[in-house]
């Protein structure tokens, strides 16, 4: 019994390295398992489900022979594709995970999240982060005709680019207070979760009992994937 958990891998037409990469993974690593985990940021961008491009159609068929074969996919919205939806879930066999989730990890309560609510110390981005979570944003975007959908994403991206170069490291990561806030709620020792592109594994203390917060690895020059057995959790990496 075999479940694995990645995240941030920004597939997109510019990267075909790490696309290849992701199928490889699927063939090689995730052919047999339980089920497999995406928490978020699978696209660099993701203008709705009506985008049918060549790479979300082959993304969609691959991940589809990977269900057929019996593995479970659960995709979770990152912050850059928090529009995928329903229909490109179908395509690919797959179940959207609700930010945040609670899992029985082999007897383990275990919260996964994408990360980013977790940055509370960028008030910048978690007012961005607001509105463009918001129902009336997305339905106003979603009615917007495909190229003008394509040069909003262009600019979101530079936008937050622009954003991120001037802001301190620590800005960026996950708040320590946040992180207890979330697991406490959910009454979880154990937190999985990417955005940060920090990948971690990070002991912490909570009401006086041992607990972890693991930080997947995003996909550039190498994959990371989190792989859990009964009572094993092991943060792997390799050249794409």
């Amino acid at each position: 019994m075999t479940r694995l958990f990645v995240s941030d891998l920004h597939l997109n037409e510019r990267e075909p390295v790490i696309t290849e990469g992701f199928f490889r993974f699927l063939r090689e690593q995730a052919r047999g398992v339980e089920a497999l985990y995406i928490l978020g940021d699978f696209f660099d961008a993701w203008i709705g489900d009506d985008d049918n491009s060549e790479l979300s159609r082959a993304v969609a068929r691959a991940l589809k022979t990977l269900a057929e074969s019996g593995t479970r996919i659960y995709l979770m919205h990152g912050n850059r594709d928090f529009l995928i939806g329903d229909d490109f879930a179908r395509a690919c066999g797959a179940e959207l995970l609700p930010d945040p989730s609670v899992i029985n990890l082999y007897g383990r309560p275990t919260l996964l999240m994408h990360g980013d609510s977790l940055c509370t110390r960028d008030a910048e981005y978690m007012a961005f982060r607001r509105r463009v979570r918001s129902p009336q944003w997305q339905a106003e975007v979603l009615s917007l005709p495909l190229d003008k959908r394509r040069e909003l994403a262009a600019h979101m991206r530079l936008q937050s680019k622009s954003m991120n170069s001037n802001k301190a490291q620590d800005i960026m990561d996950v708040t320590p207070s946040e992180v207890e806030k979330a697991m406490r709620k959910e009454g979880t020792d154990l937190l999985i979760h990417g955005h940060t592109h920090r990948p971690a594994r990070h002991p912490l203390e909570l009401n006086g009992q041992p607990g972890e917060r693991i930080v997947l690895g995003d996909w550039h020059e190498r994959g990371w994937c989190l792989v859990a057995q009964p009572g094993v959790l092991q943060l792997e990496s390799w050249e794409l």
